[in-house]
Order: structure tokens, then sequence, then C-alpha cells
């Protein structure tokens, strides 16, 4: 569980704090982590073939390895994803085997503006997906979120807070059940047609 931000007091952190409060709430397990313990320097090729992974990459690789699934909170920046994390994915996307290849995972967003931040929740399920991640279909996009929290942390709104735990604890019984159920799990290509490239591979 992380917020995509690294400011202070960011509406995001906010956000992944109450979703980490109602995973407990229902039994579950979390591991608070911070955007600040995945930074990473811009993602070079020279620099991993010379230098290796930096701290940053590492970090993330094992705690994406650590859980049965990872919930990310992300800002919209400029109707996208933080650059931040995208650099963070791009670094962990070269680990061998790539630890988001069938990792469940969820994606919320906080924004003051009346969206949500969810054209960068949108844009972030391009590059999880794309590493074979099984993002859960029914993300939560808070509006107006600098006005939205109470002073307990949770969502003001009582309907918008049971549908915030009601989304939560779905995505936790459907990541239960793709556990315990494999067969629930299917083979991920990108083209039909496509064979295996050591060059462009992302999903072993």
């Amino acid at each position: 569980m992380f917020s995509a931000s690294l400011r202070e007091g960011s509406l995001n952190t906010r956000l992944a704090e109450l979703a980490a409060t109602t995973i407990e709430a229902n039994d579950g397990e979390v591991d608070r982590a911070s955007m600040r313990d995945f930074d990473c320097p811009s993602y070079n090729l020279d620099v991993q073939e010379g230098e290796g992974f930096p701290p940053g990459a590492e970090e993330f690789r094992q705690r994406l390895e650590a859980c049965d699934g990872f919930v990310v909170s992300a800002p919209e920046y400029n109707a996208s994803m933080p650059g931040v994390l995208k650099n963070a994915i791009d670094w962990v996307s070269r680990f061998k085997p790539q630890p988001f290849n069938e990792k469940y995972g969820l994606v919320l967003s906080a924004s003051p503006s009346m969206v949500g931040g969810n054209r960068g929740a949108w844009a972030l399920r391009i590059p999880f997906e794309h590493l074979g991640a099984r993002v859960y279909p029914d993300m939560f996009s808070l509006a107006q979120a600098h006005s939205a929290f109470d002073e307990d942390g949770r969502i003001a709104n009582d309907a918008l807070q049971k549908r915030f735990e009601v989304n939560v604890i779905n995505f936790m019984d459907s990541v239960e059940a793709f556990k315990h159920y494999p067969c629930v799990k299917r083979a991920w290509v990108e083209y039909l047609g496509e064979r295996p490239e050591p060059v462009i591979d992302r999903v072993q």
C-alpha cells in the first residue's frame, strides 16, 4: 500500500491510509510504503548494466514479491500519472523474473478537481497491465478531495465512504479467490501471434 506522491500532506496519502485501515478492519495485513522508498534516478540502460539497480528499485521489487496484491493511490499530473511512479515502474520492469506479472492491483486517486484524478488512474493501468498485472476493474477516484475528508480521515459523504469500503473489500475478495483458485489465471500476450523475444519481453 503506498501513495504515489512525494509531498507531505498529500491527499493521495490520506486516501491510501484510509484504504489501509479498511483492509485491516476486514482482517487483511497491510505493508505501508512510501513513494520515497521507491524513488529512483531516471531510467538508463547504461546505468543498469554498469552499476546495477538503484536501491529504490530493489525495494519496490522486494515489497511487490512479498505481497498478495498492491494498492496505489496516485495523483494526476497533467492528465496522466506522476513521472516519479512511471520511472520506478520502468526500473522494476527490468528485473527477471518481472514482479508485476500476475500480481493483483487496485488503483485509487484523489484530486481537488471534479474528475478526482481519474485520467491519471486510467493512464496508470496501461503500464501495469502491459507488465501482466491484474488490475481490479473498479478504480476509485475521489473528486474535490481537499474538502472530502472528515476529521477522522474518513470520507465525509456517507454514501461515498460506503462505496469506497465496498470497492476495497471486493478487491480483497478477488485477490483471495485468485490466490486459492489458480484456474482463474490466464496466459497474457499483447498481440495474437506474438513470440517470445528477450529484447521486448517484460512479462515472464
